[in-house]
């Protein structure tokens, strides 16, 4: 179970970095001006306005590029290209276009920090922190700069300093039930899930809508072995994103743990139907299945399984497994001498011993 929950925490926090400070970075669009005498510059900013407007940004940052070899000090020009660059998600465009404004404006605190945003989105973590860090020297009480740094802080694993960030958010807004998240979940990746209980519960209650708060409080309450809150906090969170295949599977796993296999094993289908090329959900359902006995869908289950991941031995043998429970010997054959060989091919003796075990337990049968 703690295994699970790892992957659990692992995987929100994979997903949720990115959100956590891009409606910031779009409040950036800057309003470009130029002060030079200069007839075809403005018309140039002219037509750029015009195509940011109609959602043409390609069409504005050849405008504004033009613009840029008119005025080269203006470094507006250059943070309107990063954040149009930006907007189409080409995050190292950006962070060039950001650094080329920051060269003539080096104290521009939301350069600074589109900068930041920028090179986070491109994978730079530490590049992205240090512009942060550089934002919060900057600007201290802009809540926006903590949130960003603790994100790329916690994709580092600096939990620590994570922390840190986002208790200053809470220093400038208590009632920021984003920073509370955040600390939780780092607090749960060090494994301090007690601590993180409390301070998910105060996000919880800052924002009782938010199904990634309640999906962290299964993850805190299932490491302290209490599968009852888990459970709870899981189906909150399946009814506030009832689209969510994780809050599905994570279900179906504390169920099947308690030998509710056909409660888990809807709650595994529920995930297959938000997510049909789920491997997790779809080697859950078929091994709920055989668990239960019930080694027709546990065929039908594992077959889809080893169409998602071929490479699977364990989807082989189960199916092996699956089908010497219909006396299907020839096809059970067939699946166990696949499983063997993927053992062989991976190095897991203990695999290929398993398998060959139920070879032989298969050709005894047949004599």
């Amino acid at each position: 179970m703690q295994q699970q929950t790892l992957f659990l925490a692992s995987s929100l926090l994979l997903t949720g970095l990115a959100n956590a400070f891009l409606p910031a970075a779009q409040a950036l669009q800057p309003s470009i001006v130029s002060q030079l005498p200069n007839q075809q510059l403005n018309e140039l900013l002219r037509q750029g306005r015009q195509f940011v407007n109609s959602g043409n940004y390609a069409g504005a940052i050849a405008v504004y590029q033009q613009a840029a070899n008119l005025d080269r000090q203006n470094p507006k020009i250059f943070s309107g290209i990063g954040y149009l660059q930006a907007r189409q998600g080409n995050f190292q465009e950006a962070a060039r276009a950001y650094q080329q404004a920051l060269a003539l404006d080096p104290n521009n605190a939301p350069f600074q920090y589109a900068l930041g945003y920028s090179l986070a989105n491109a994978g730079d973590n530490i590049g992205a922190a240090t512009a942060y860090r550089r934002a919060i020297a900057l600007d201290g009480k802009n809540v926006n700069n903590y949130l960003g740094l603790g994100v790329v802080l916690l994709r580092q694993k600096d939990y620590n300093g994570a922390i840190g960030a986002y208790r200053n958010v809470l220093a400038l807004e208590p009632q920021n039930a984003q920073a509370y998240e955040w600390i939780g979940l780092s607090l749960l990746q060090q494994g301090r899930s007690r601590d993180a209980i409390q301070v998910l519960q105060q996000a919880a209650r800052l924002t009782p809508g938010q199904s990634s708060i309640q999906l962290n409080l299964g993850a805190a309450w299932l490491s302290q072995g209490n599968l009852t809150a888990a459970l709870d906090a899981f189906r909150q969170a399946a009814q506030l994103a009832p689209r969510d295949a994780r809050v599905h599977l994570q279900i179906g796993r504390i169920l099947q743990s308690q030998k509710d296999f056909s409660g888990a094993v809807q709650a595994f289908r529920q995930a297959v139907s938000v997510e049909p090329n789920s491997v997790d959900a779809q080697a859950a359902m078929g091994d709920t299945m055989l668990a239960q006995g019930n080694y027709l869908d546990a065929i039908v289950a594992y077959r889809r399984l080893i169409e998602l991941a071929p490479e699977d031995p364990q989807g082989y043998y189960n199916l092996g497994v699956a089908l010497t429970g219909r006396d299907r010997i020839p096809e059970a054959i067939a699946a166990a001498e696949k499983a063997r060989e993927l053992y062989r091919r991976q190095n897991q003796i203990e695999g290929v011993q398993k398998a060959e075990s139920l070879l032989g337990e298969l050709k005894k049968s047949r004599r």
